[in-house]
């Protein structure tokens, strides 16, 4: 298990190590370089790093330019103002083309904290997800995220990485862990019910699985870093031999990884589904911690999901 460590400080540590590994990668920021983590790809390679100061559109349109030349560009800002503000260039500038763009956004969900509601970007998944062409990818924890931005700067086409602010403990070890584009994890086995998560709260989902255990309830935990395309048969393999899902993210419940989930179950495998995330409302100002508790984002609120789940099974 690898040391606790906000995503976005792994994104900025490896984004400085694959410029060392290719020169072609470029990356823009909306004068949050400092918060974004990009200040160290800057400090390291000033002349490949463009500050394209609070213009969000911009940012976007010149890092489709810089594909369209050939280069590799990520782009950083808040997740609130990448998928809000420049949500049209990102379409029709990016997406529609199918330019090799990454959006590396950082500061996503409600652990943004203290800064509120208007920074506190619950939407992302669903705004990233329902475009054609573009890839969404959630890592859980620091080892994760460096293998999905190395796996995206890879990747030809438009990719969408969300990353956070806070730090998250560590599920993965560099030396084993090894990533599968498009494809689940499943980090714990189990037969009463089967638990969906993505980002922070898989090791929330881990937790709860194994406080389930002292009360007999044996669940399975699925750690979905690629929110588009997701892995369909995996999730449709868990829920024919577990009955029941409960799924879990730091995003509303609207649009997110739980409507991935529901949209496959409701096609090809009907079984009770619960959602565990943010009910259709905003945030506030708050420590991460008292935000997580008082939106229903922890290992207990999990676990009353899987109780109501299973109950639902039973009917």
């Amino acid at each position: 298990m690898s040391a606790s460590i906000a995503t976005r400080d792994a994104y900025g540590k490896t984004l400085m190590e694959l410029g060392k590994e290719n020169k072609d990668i470029v990356v823009l920021d909306a004068d949050l370089s400092k918060s974004t983590k990009t200040v160290i790809f800057a400090k390291e390679f000033p002349d490949r790093f463009f500050n394209m100061g609070i213009a969000e559109q911009n940012l976007m349109g010149t890092a489709a330019g810089l594909a369209a030349s050939g280069k590799v560009p990520f782009a950083s800002t808040f997740a609130m103002f990448a998928t809000g503000r420049a949500y049209e260039t990102i379409r029709n500038a990016i997406a529609y083309p199918r330019l090799n763009v990454k959006i590396a956004a950082t500061h996503a969900g409600l652990t943004v904290g203290e800064d509120g509601a208007t920074h506190q970007c619950l939407e992302d998944i669903a705004l990233m997800r329902v475009i054609p062409n573009m890839t969404v990818l959630c890592p859980a924890d620091g080892v994760e995220t460096e293998a999905v931005v190395r796996a995206a700067a890879g990747y030809k086409g438009p990719v969408y990485i969300r990353l956070g602010r806070a730090k998250v403990d560590g599920i993965y070890d560099r030396d084993s862990y090894a990533f599968e584009w498009g494809k689940g994890i499943t980090l714990r086995d189990g037969e009463d019910v089967t638990i969906v998560a993505t980002g922070i709260m898989v090791t929330m989902a881990m937790e709860a699985a194994a406080d389930l255990q002292k009360n007999g309830i044996s669940a399975r935990v699925i750690d979905i870093h690629t929110v588009k395309p997701i892995d369909a048969s995996l999730i449709r393999k868990a829920a024919q031999e577990t009955g029941a899902v409960v799924t879990a993210e730091e995003h509303s419940i609207i649009g997110g990884l739980g409507s991935a989930v529901a949209e496959i179950l409701g096609q090809l495998l009907p079984v009770p589904v619960i959602r565990v995330g943010v009910n259709d409302t905003f945030g506030e100002s708050g420590t991460a911690r008292e935000l997580l508790i008082k939106y229903g984002l922890t290992p207990s609120c999990i676990m009353q999901a899987v109780e109501k789940a299973i109950k639902i099974k039973r009917l």
